[in-house]
This record gives structure tokens, C-alpha cells and sequence, in this order.
């Protein structure tokens, strides 16, 4: 069968999806990927060049990809040796198998003429990014509701979940910019966190200082001994909805907008999200393997399996058609459905976005389940 390359300017389709074991996974696809060579790139071989940036695959898969044609340039086959030169066209094609996310709906608050309005399940990006291109609340959209253009007025983090404001246009999109930068738009979250949460409305100050490398932010906040804080101006007000002694529900309302604000400030009070692993300890944790997938451009290969007879750890033969996509011989993820790295259990975030307002305007979500205290 002849493989149909996709790119970005192929739109997701409902047929795209599986549905399995409370997951949405997307049907793996070939895709295109195009990059330009930088600078520092310049005078690489073309294999010694992904085997250093992109070491989810090992040295010998470059090799081999030069060889067949899955990595060209500028539109033509080269040798293992090939030396790169500025600004020249990379393709690589993949057969891309991305992330799965909870199987939650996209569930539509309000479709509007020129907004729509959206509660975004826990685990889901907003936008395509790193490893997921259809497995993304725009696609989703696209693919069952028919939704495009889409412009994501604010975002929210892919574990976090609630409220999404989008604009149908570029001139509605506009609009919301000019009144997010000129600070007349309000945000309000809530949170479950660990512990009685103090009564009467709480305010960190505190500077949020995000580590790429990490991932993850610390709060700085001034002494009093003339200590230069780093980090940028982050301000946060808290207020307690509700506890029952071992949790509290908490109405968060970020004045600023820096990453994981909320998520850090709460651990500073002595409150993290309860299920919060990355900021319940103070303590760096380790980077998991989910973490590190999504970083690379795939993860570590198995030995190329034949397309028609395949193998599980069981040793059970199973042919391609019950894993209800074609398998690849090349691809390094085949013959699972996700990437390597992406098949633990993951549970969203007890943090929920549910309303924004601006200077004439109001849009609201409704609380999750977690949010009722027992």
C-alpha cells in the first residue's frame, strides 16, 4: 500500500482516534518533518547531526533512514556523509505515534459567533506541541466539531483542567490580547490542597523562578537583606472554599501569570496540591521517563519487526490488523500504539480553571468532581 505523507496542513479527522481503556489514543500516521539547518549545525554530517540532537534513536537508525529516503534534503536522497550546509531543508519522515490523554470529552460551554468556549479534560494540551499534534484540544475540536481556524486566547497546562476561551477570529483574538496585556482581565482557579487551609483571603508575593532543565519553579521572596531576587514578579491570591481536616478546596486568583504560579505559591504557603507530585516534596525529583519521552524525538528502538507477524512479551503472536493500525518496519514506537514512555498511568491535576472576565464579559466552567469534599 502507498504511504500518504501528512503534514501539518493535513486536518485531524474523527477516524483518527481509538478509544481504550479510559484513553484517547491517535491511529499512527506518516508524517513529515521539516526543519532548517541553524548555524551550529552547518558542516555536520547529516547522521552525526540527529544521532547528537535527537538521541531517542540510535546511530545505526540514521543510517539507515539516509539510505532509504526517509531523511532527505531539500527534497533529495543523500549520502551517510553528507555534509550540511546553512539554511538547507531537512525532511524526516516518521510514522508518528503520539502521546495518549485521558478519554474525557471536549465538552462545548458556549459557541458563540466569533467565541467558543471549552472545558478542557486534564492531560490534553491546548495546542499542538512537542510529540502530540491531534491528541490536543484544537484537534479534537477540528476533528469532531469542525472547529477551525481556533486562537487560544490563554492557556492552560496539560494536566490542569477547565476553562478555554477561544477566539474565531483574528480580529476577536486581537481584541483579548489588547485587554490581557492592558491587565483588565481577571482568572480564578481552584485547587485541592493538603491540609486546613487558613480562613480569610491569603497573598504570596513571591518572585517564580522557572528551571527549564528541571521543570519545575521555586519562590523567591525579598529578606530584607538587600539579596537580589531573582525570578519574575509573580502575585497570587488565595482564599479556602471549603476543608474536611485532611483537605481544603481553594479559590485561586493569579494576579500575574508565570509558569506553574499557582502550583509553587501553594507549596510555599505549606498547602501544595494534593496530588501534585512534582511540588509536594521541596526536594528535585527525578525527571520520570514519561517526562523524558516527551523531550526527545522518540524514545530507544526494539530491533525492526516484520509488518505482518509481531511479537508481545508474552510471546503471543498477534497480527497488525488487531493493533487496528499498519505497522511500520522502520519506526522505533511500532508495535504499540504509543510511544515508549507514555503507557503509565496518569492521573490530571487537581487544579481547575473556572471563569475568566474582562471589562465586559464573563465566562464560566463548572467544578469537577474532585471538588467535592467528603
Amino acid at each position: 500500500m502507498e504511504i500518504v505523507w501528512q503534514t501539518p496542513a493535513n486536518p485531524p479527522e474523527a477516524h483518527d482516534y481509538i478509544f481504550r481503556n479510559g484513553k484517547r489514543y491517535v491511529r499512527p500516521y506518516y508524517f513529515e518533518f521539516i526543519s532548517h539547518v541553524k548555524n551550529r549545525w552547518a558542516g555536520k554530517t547529516i547522521v552525526d547531526l540527529f544521532s547528537e540532537e535527537f538521541k531517542g534513536r540510535p546511530y545505526q537508525y540514521y543510517v539507515s533512514a539516509v539510505k532509504c529516503g526517509r531523511l532527505q534534503v531539500d527534497g533529495e536522497m543523500v549520502h551517510a556523509d553528507y555534509v550540511l550546509q546553512r539554511s538547507q531543508k531537512i525532511s524526516h519522515f516518521l510514522h508518528r505515534h503520539e502521546p495518549p490523554v485521558l478519554a474525557e470529552t471536549v465538552e462545548i460551554l458556549q459557541d458563540e459567533s466569533d467565541v467558543l468556549t471549552v472545558c478542557k479534560p486534564a492531560s490534553v494540551p491546548v495546542h499542538p506541541c512537542g510529540q502530540y499534534r491531534k491528541n490536543t484540544v484544537v484537534g479534537i475540536l477540528q476533528a469532531e466539531h469542525g472547529f477551525a481556524p481556533l486562537f487560544p486566547v490563554h492557556r492552560l497546562d496539560r494536566l490542569v483542567s477547565g476553562l478555554l476561551i477561544f477566539a474565531k477570529n483574528a480580529k476577536k483574538a486581537e481584541n483579548f490580547r489588547q485587554q490581557i496585556e492592558a491587565g483588565s482581565i481577571k482568572k480564578e482557579y481552584i485547587a485541592r490542597v493538603v491540609g486546613t487551609f487558613p480562613e480569610g483571603e491569603q497573598i504570596v508575593d513571591g518572585n517564580v523562578n522557572y528551571n527549564a532543565r528541571e521543570g519545575r519553579s521555586t519562590v523567591e521572596v525579598c529578606d530584607g537583606t538587600g539579596k537580589s531576587v531573582e525570578g519574575k514578579k509573580a502575585c497570587t491570591k488565595f482564599e479556602r472554599i471549603a476543608t474536611n481536616g485532611k483537605h481544603s478546596i481553594v479559590l485561586c486568583k493569579p494576579v500575574t501569570g508565570r509558569t506553574h504560579q499557582i502550583r509553587v505559591h501553594l507549596q510555599y504557603m505549606g498547602y501544595p496540591i494534593a496530588n501534585d507530585v512534582l511540588y509536594l516534596t521541596k526536594d528535585v525529583a527525578p525527571r520520570s521517563g514519561k517526562r523524558k519521552a516527551e523531550e526527545m524525538d522518540a524514545s530507544s528502538p526494539d530491533e525492526s519487526l516484520p509488518s505482518d507477524l509481531l511479537k508481545n512479551g508474552d510471546d503471543e503472536v498477534r497480527t497488525a490488523e488487531e493493533f487496528e493500525f499498519a505497522i511500520d518496519s522502520m519506526c522505533t514506537n511500532c508495535p504499540n500504539l504509543a510511544p515508549k514512555g507514555y503507557d503509565e498511568d496518569e492521573e490530571g491535576l487537581w487544579l481547575h480553571c473556572i471563569c475568566y472576565t474582562g471589562p465586559d464579559w464573563s465566562y464560566k466552567c463548572p467544578y469537577p468532581s474532585w471538588a467535592i469534599l467528603t
